[in-house]
């Protein structure tokens, strides 16, 4: 459950801002298809804050049913306590088979309220636990020495380390060994987090390109680096997407031109358009045109 591709993946939309569920369904398909390990759902690419607690949900039983046996995760990032508690009890009636868990997406909470706050959560959703560590985005750092105060929660098992420094993920297992999964979540910090230990990677673009995002962490396991290393060469231009505040419109591009998706988004975020439309559609479309051979990287 905690190693592999395991892709945050975009709610679907319908033109009226409706879920729309055949659509999800689709595209969560394409994920499994390429042999990603499981899928994330209503995170920050997700839109997550942008639906209610019915609709998020929703969108559990869509991926549910479009992953067979591989898990679904539900993102709780909720500003507060209370809130996050009451949604993760709803995952867990639900089906959803872990939780990833934001710490404090509007208020900065500080140690103490961090490690207390990430605890009542995982109490209250009784499921596997993991601890999405993002101090650039939220503006909390769940700490190598906080992850070790939080070990006696057999829930938490896995980090999401979007420190978007690599150095980050080697303090984690100097401190913590191997109490938990590390999966990295900085899209063009991919293949450098594999190569430095990662036991995963939360993607972002990769549900654009499902194929080659898994195919660069086989060949990572099978030994094969160099090989890996040429299509994460190819891919990076696109990874650069996920790092923006505005990765939810270029992504849903991405995915609009490679898998013939659909771009609708919750107000207030707009599709893309003007010079920025041209701009992500250019990079999209120009590494589309040399896309790699996975032929040639049979595994």
């Amino acid at each position: 459950m905690w190693n592999g591709m395991m892709p945050a993946v975009t709610t679907k939309f319908t033109a009226d801002g409706a879920i729309d569920a055949a659509e999800m369904e689709r595209c969560v398909g394409l994920q499994m298809d390429a042999g990603n390990a499981g899928v994330i759902v209503c995170g920050t690419l997700g839109e997550g804050n942008m639906l209610s607690h019915e609709e998020r949900i929703e969108t559990v039983k869509i991926a549910k049913s479009a992953c067979g046996n591989k898990p679904v995760l539900l993102t709780v990032s909720e500003a507060g306590t209370r809130e996050a508690c009451e949604l993760a009890q709803m995952g867990r009636k639900a089906g959803a088979d872990g939780l990833m868990i934001v710490p404090s997406p509007i208020y900065h909470t500080d140690r103490d309220e961090t490690i207390t706050n990430l605890k009542a959560i995982s109490s209250a959703g009784d499921l596997p636990v993991m601890i999405y560590s993002n101090r650039v985005a939220y503006r909390v750092d769940v700490t190598p020495e906080m992850m070790m105060e939080l070990a006696d929660d057999d829930r938490m098992v896995a980090v999401k380390e979007s420190s978007d420094d690599i150095r980050r993920l080697t303090e984690i297992i100097n401190v913590c060994g191997d109490r938990y999964k590390i999966l990295t979540g900085v899209d063009n910090l991919g293949l450098e987090a594999l190569l430095m230990g990662a036991d995963g990677w939360v993607s972002g673009v990769s549900i654009a390109f499902p194929e080659e995002n898994q195919r660069i962490y086989d060949l990572v396991r099978a030994g094969r680096t160099e090989e890996a290393r040429e299509i994460y060469r190819w891919l990076r231009p696109l990874l650069d997407l996920d790092v923006s505040t505005f990765l939810v419109q270029q992504i849903k591009l991405a995915e609009a031109i490679s898998v013939g998706s659909t771009e609708y988004v919750r107000p207030p975020r707009q599709i893309l358009k003007g010079e920025h439309r041209a701009r992500v559609e250019k990079i999209i479309r120009d590494q589309i045109a040399c896309r790699p051979d996975l032929s040639k990287y049979a595994l």
